[in-house]
Parts: structure tokens; sequence; C-alpha cells
């Protein structure tokens, strides 16, 4: 072999060796169990860190000293905020649009996005992420205004995912409610590798052969096993939110959501990948 030809051979084993060192790898058995399939339910764990920071951002936010015995008060697991501190130094307002003494309807919204921004840290969402899906006026004078967090491909359904803002015609901020899910977008890239398992119609036919735990008054715990005179209806592919066992963390589901009629609830959710009931409403 002449020595341009033998160099050529060299170079084309050397790329040969390249490509298939970075090409992934295939078990033997290409049928058999993932060894590498992503771990499910996907776990957001409570953190340190993420309760100083957020508690940090409240007391900045509304000028309360560090060291006030009047701690705010944060979700578990989420840090996000639970309330208001019940007092602070010169009381927290929305910011001031237009020249009126009351601002109107638009006004108010966009003094309500504005603030949001400002809270983001506490509140624990992306403002882009947040719809406004009921701006009420209370008897008592107040207004509320509800969003829903719109972070993950599929609606969240649980307790989860809702912030609360109550507020007088004065722009006073009374309270603020979050039950969003911070770092949203990392627990998206986790779910979206997880592989759907179950169609609606697997899901439906799961739940004839299922006692249905359910919570009753009181927390009492109760189950529920569907008969044939209980029409069950699926809806739509939701990201189920619950918390994890009697780990200090939330689990977070694929789930068929499945209207059921004559039951003690409404709906129930069963995983698209396990077939498991994990929740009713």
């Amino acid at each position: 072999m002449t020595q341009p030809r033998a160099f050529k051979a060299f170079v084309f084993l050397a790329l040969l060796m390249a490509v298939q060192a970075c090409a992934p790898t295939v078990p033997p058995n290409a049928a058999g169990p993932r060894g590498n399939a992503a771990p499910y339910p996907v776990l957001l764990a409570a953190d340190n860190h993420r309760t100083e920071a957020a508690t940090a951002a409240i007391n900045h936010l509304t000028g309360t000293a560090v060291d006030s015995a009047t701690a705010p008060s944060l979700q578990p697991v989420t840090a996000t905020i639970e309330r208001l501190p019940q007092s602070t130094p010169s009381g927290l307002f929305l910011p001031k649009l237009g020249a009126n003494a009351t601002m109107n309807e638009e006004e108010t919204r966009e003094s309500l996005r504005r603030f949001i921004s400002d809270w983001q840290g506490p509140i624990g969402a992306d403002p882009a992420k947040l719809s406004l899906v009921e701006r009420v006026d209370q008897p008592d004078g107040s207004k509320v205004a509800r969003y829903e967090q719109r972070a993950f491909r599929h609606p969240i359904r649980g307790n989860y995912g809702k912030l609360e803002i109550r507020f007088t015609p004065e722009r006073r901020v009374l309270n603020i409610i979050s039950t969003c899910i911070p770092d949203a977008d990392k627990i998206q890239t986790a779910l979206a590798a997880v592989t759907i398992k179950l169609k609606p119609e697997d899901a439906i036919q799961q739940l004839a052969t299922k006692e249905i735990a359910y919570s009753g008054t009181g927390a009492t715990s109760l189950t529920f096993r569907p008969t044939a005179n209980n029409k069950l209806e699926p809806h739509e592919l939701v990201t189920f939110v619950t918390a994890a066992g009697q780990t200090n963390a939330l689990a977070f589901y694929v789930a068929w959501e499945i209207g059921i009629s004559g039951a003690p609830f409404q709906m129930v959710y069963v995983d698209a990948v396990t077939g498991e009931v994990v929740g009713t409403r």
C-alpha cells in the first residue's frame, strides 16, 4: 500500500472509531427493559435554599426586617408564598396607573401584571406562563384576581399551579396565595421524556377493575368501585401533582383525566404510564 493510501485508510479508521464512540449505547436485548429510563414519577423535593431565597425576597419586597418575629408563611415543598406577613412597615400596594384616583379594569390588570413581575420569586412562576382566569369583586368591597400556571405541555391538576391576589380599590394588597410550581421548565423537560403507555380506553378499562381511594368528610379514607351505572368519559392528558407519600416532595404524573357520573367525586386521574389511580376531584 502506498503512503498516501495508507494515510487515508488510517484517517477513515480513526473517524469510524470516533463515530462509534459517540453513538448511544444499545442494550444487548433491544426488546428488554431500559436500564437508563428516567425516574418516574418526576419529583420536586423541598430545598432549604429555595425557602431562604423566598423569605429574603418577601422581606425585601415588603420592607420587613430580616429578624422580624412576623415571618412570611410559605407553602410546604414549593416555598411559594402562602400568605403575606400580618403587618408590613408601610403597607403593600399595586403600582399606580392612570390619572384617576381609582384605576379602571384595564389599568388594574396591567398593574397586577407589573406587580406579579416584581413578585416572581415568592410566587414561583414565570409571569409569562400565568393566565388570568378570574377577576371578581367581593361582597366586602375587596377585589380578587386568580391566575393559573400554564408551564407544562399538559394542564396542571391537583391543588397546585394557582395564584390568588386580593386587594382593595385603593390598590392596597391584602393577601397573596401561590401554589405555583418553581423550576417548572426542568420538570417539564423530565416529563417530556416519559413514554405514555395507556390510551384513554385503556385507562377506563383499568378503572373497571379497581377500587378508587378518595378522602371523605374529615379526611377519612374511603373507597369506591365503579359499576355499569357509572358513566366514564375520558377528557384529556394532564399533569397531576400530589404530595409524594411520606417524603417531603411533590410527585408529578402524566395522567388521563376521566369524568365519572354517580360517584362521590367528579373526576378520577389514571396514571398514563402505570394505570394506577393517582387522585380524584
